[in-house]
């Protein structure tokens, strides 16, 4: 395609027409609220649709848990939907934040620009599930859908299947249920920021309900030039034979999203003359946008069917079938600050080229999990199974995008090189970059790599109980995990591709996965435990995130099928819950080892000997400390190390990318009338060295994102029984602070100081 200033345009009308219809079922769920108050009783009626529980977790749906959590003998963390909401949070990486050990990785090294968590160390983008169901494909999440977020962290293979080994997220989406309610919400705030939310419910009879959320939102970055994000998204659904011994739920999920990015700030790699930072990150004002209004982009799609089925033979014996079919894309141009080449000195200014980073990427994913589980005794031993299978075929396609410049902002008399593979022109000044740059030229998509994922897995999950004491917790999984697919090596000149080549891979994979663990219960409402878990990490799993690459390696194991990667975690810990379980508690020690991984040994040489390893200690609380004081947060030591595989600038010792020693999160709340509620959140991360690797090898440990803490201030006024109002001010006191960085070419900045007041209606 062709494109030239302008023709690259905003789509704004669907986004318009989103929060307008939203911020209109927002205020006329406001006019029937105000009547209903004027027309109430003395005496208040318990709202319906809303969490009152206060902070406190529910438990993880899957049957997998064959145990309560504080009788799981593993670290899982459950954020509900009370904290995505008071915190604010949009997006996955927003409400992550609040779950310490858990940070992102930047999109790079034919690494995804989308969501990329990193889980004790590893890179765990290919480990995040919707109800049961893993969430395929380079994606951008959303949060006004889900009902609460499950990290379990640690090796999960047993739990999921193939993974990185840092451990999975799970997002429960909300559902119908047996009530009628509508909750919206109209935000705005600084930084051009309007959100609009609806959450309706609507009991159709005794069994059966339909419930839909509607999401519109748009916002520019606050501290960031240029940047802007904008979406929309719904999720639909109907159940029938709720509260009944046979249960069926059909959900549909749509998102879209239209944004400009932001891929940060350059690095001191791009002006290595210069007295570099102690980060290595270059100090340009914060606010410096490198990228091209008129050339990039990020266009996000996501549609998926969910269908559930349950049915409950007896207490012994019931059933559970979820069925997924998923289409997503993520489509972008983008620039890259430190890609386009060293900076240059001209007549004493700094002048660079924008480099580009893209890809076309559209997953098709179907998928089914059936489990069967129960409570049953054997004499005097109780018995809470679960056994499984899993199905699934996923097909993604990836191809980077063929830009070429045939008008751009001009590089200044002087500049040597200005003409690249990418065109002529196409500068800009370092220390000033101008979004607003025209740009004209030539965007095509060549033909892209395309591979087909099959994967068959069974399971079998038991916890049994030696009297009030005693549980031992044991797992298997064995996993058949086949790629097939097509590599296309591609060739250009001036915008045309040439000629292109396509090689045949296919791959597969064996493995057994398993978890055992020991329970000891003081009291009820206690346990001490110590576990072991396995992962298994097949080589097409690339970085730890999605099914790329040929499952061959580098340099001499360029013909060689690479064996996985394997993952082993030993932990123990205790839990405890107070106050009738409204407030609970955990501490957990770790040691994990991830083995087996491809290094560079010598010049050209490669071998499957890296090894890398982390451990330390998490501590998590949640709930309600008094009626009026709510808790959620924690805090995570890691000690990590590349233990063996080292080369040039990666030593062994060195410290895992995305890994920071330290990190603390703490959100809390408190009552201090019926009306008026205050609160905020308290966010520490020690410093993270950046890096392209999410296996053994700590990338460049010559950049590191810089320690920081960053404070949020959060309050509620209810109006009415059916009506408050939220204020939450992120980052109150404007901190600046880098929030991630590959370590080679860029560093992201966290979002500066934005305001968002938020009309709650509820009726």
């Amino acid at each position: 395609m062709s494109v030239g200033k302008g023709v690259v345009a905003r789509k704004r009308r669907a986004i318009a027409f989103a929060v307008a219809g939203v911020a209109g079922l927002s205020m006329g769920a406001v006019a029937q609220a105000e009547e209903a108050v004027s027309t109430a009783a003395p005496t208040a009626p318990e709202l319906t649709g809303v969490d009152v529980s206060g902070a406190r977790a529910r438990e993880p749906e899957s049957p997998k848990f064959t145990a309560p959590l504080v009788d799981t003998p593993r670290s899982v963390t459950v954020i509900p939907r009370q904290v995505i909401e008071q915190t604010a949070a949009t997006s996955l990486t927003d409400i992550l934040r609040t779950s310490p050990g858990i940070t992102f990785g930047a999109g790079e090294g034919g690494q995804p620009l989308a969501d990329r968590p990193f889980i004790r160390g590893q890179a765990s983008a290919n480990n995040i599930f919707v109800d049961g169901i893993r969430d395929t494909g380079g994606q951008t999440r959303e949060v006004f859908s889900i009902e609460q977020v499950e990290v379990i962290k640690g090796p999960d293979s047993a739990y999921s299947g193939r993974g990185s080994g840092g451990g999975s997220i799970n997002l429960t989406s909300k559902r119908p249920r047996l009530d009628s309610f509508v909750n919206a919400q109209a935000s705005v705030g600084t930084d051009s920021y309007y959100r609009g939310v609806v959450d309706a419910n609507y009991q159709l009879g005794e069994t059966s309900a339909v419930r839909l959320n509607l999401m519109g939102m748009e916002n520019d970055s606050p501290g960031r030039d240029a940047a802007k994000f904008s979406r929309y998204g719904l999720l639909a659904g109907v159940a029938t034979g709720l509260g009944t011994e046979t249960r069926a739920t059909l959900l549909y999920y749509h998102l879209r999203t239209d944004d400009l990015p932001d891929y940060g700030v350059p690095l001191f790699t791009k002006i290595p003359s210069l007295p570099r930072t102690k980060s290595g990150v270059l100090p340009v004002p914060r606010d410096s946008f490198y990228g091209l209004k008129a050339r990039d982009f990020q266009e996000t799609k996501a549609d998926i069917a969910t269908f559930i089925a349950e049915h409950d033979v007896s207490e012994a014996f019931r059933i559970r079938n979820v069925f997924r079919a998923s289409k997503t894309l993520n489509d972008y141009v983008v620039t890259n600050p430190g890609d386009g080449g060293a900076a240059q000195l001209v007549d004493g200014e700094w002048w660079m080229k924008r480099g580009t980073k893209s890809r076309w990427n559209p997953t098709t994913t179907i998928a089914n999990v059936v489990d069967v589980y129960g409570k049953f005794d054997t004499g005097f031993i109780g018995h809470s199974y679960d056994v499984g299978l899993e199905l699934s075929r996923e097909r993604n396609e990836n191809a980077a995008y063929v830009i070429y410049t045939t008008a751009g902002s001009p590089c200044p008399a002087g500049f040597t090189g200005a003409s690249n593979n990418l065109g002529v022109g196409d500068c800009t000044r370092v220390f000033a970059p101008n979004p607003n740059d025209a740009w004209q030229g030539i965007i095509t998509r060549p033909q892209a790599s395309r591979n087909l994922t099959k994967t068959v897995g069974v399971y079998a999950f038991d916890t049994l109980s030696f009297g009030d004491k005693w549980l031992l917790n044991v797992g298997v999984r064995h996993d058949s995990y086949e790629v097939t697919g097509t590599d296309a090596t591609i060739t250009s000149a001036n915008g045309v591709i040439t000629n292109t080549v396509l090689t045949p891979r296919a791959g597969k994979w064996d493995f057994t996965n398993y978890q055992i663990g020991l329970v000891y219960k003081p009291t009820a409402q206690s346990s001490v435990y110590v576990s072991y878990g396995t992962t298994s990490t097949p080589p097409t799993i690339a970085g730890g995130d999605q099914n790329t690459g040929t499952g061959t390696g580098t340099g001499n194991l360029a013909n060689v099928l690479l064996d996985p990667e394997e993952v082993a975690s030993f932990e123990v810990g205790a839990k405890w819950a107070f106050f009738d379980d409204r407030l609970s508690a955990s501490i957990a020690y770790f040691d994990l080892t991830r083995e087996n991984a491809q290094v560079q040994v010598s010049p050209g040489v490669y071998a499957q000997v890296g090894e890398a390893a982390a451990k330390g200690v998490e501590i998590g609380v949640t709930g309600a400390v008094t009626d009026r004081w709510d808790v959620f947060g924690g805090y995570t030591y890691q000690d990590s190390e590349l233990v063996r595989g080292a080369y040039n600038i990666i030593n062994e010792g060195d410290p895992l990318a995305n890994t920071p020693k330290h990190s603390f999160s703490l959100f809390t709340t408190y009552e201090v009338t019926d009306a008026f509620t205050i609160g905020g959140g308290a966010y520490y991360v020690s410093k993270s060295f950046g890096g392209n690797q999410g296996g053994a090898g700590g990338g460049n440990n010559q950049v590191y994102a810089p320690a920081y803490w960053r404070f949020d201030a959060f309050a509620s006024y209810r109006i009415s029984d059916k009506v408050d109002l939220q204020l939450n001010v992120q980052n109150v006191g404007d901190e600046d602070y880098i929030i991630r960085t590959n370590g080679v070419h860029h560093a992201d900045y966290g979002p500066a100081r934005q305001a968002i007041l938020t009309l709650n209606v509820r009726y």
